[in-house]
């Protein structure tokens, strides 16, 4: 697996994926459970930590369309 600084998102998402169907089939021994569950948490907080960036970045770029007057588009009045 590579490095956590270099997983995204999308590849993040489809490990966690991998590790619940190897569970759910039931055949994983004790060793591997311990570190496939250390894993998908590791997993979990890089997902956690992008989608958490995401949100801070769509903040601050709604902050500054609306310092600019970029405002949202107002919404269309039907036709009277």
């Amino acid at each position: 697996m590579p490095e956590p600084t270099e997983v995204s998102y999308k590849q993040a998402v489809a490990r966690l994926e991998e590790i619940l169907g190897e569970l759910d089939k039931g055949e994983v021994d004790i060793d591997a459970l311990s570190r496939l569950v250390e894993e998908a948490a590791m997993l979990v907080q890089i997902c956690r930590k992008k989608i958490k960036d995401a949100e801070v970045q769509v903040q601050r770029i709604a902050e500054r369309l609306e310092r600019e007057g970029v405002g949202p588009a107002e919404p269309e009045q039907p036709p009277s």
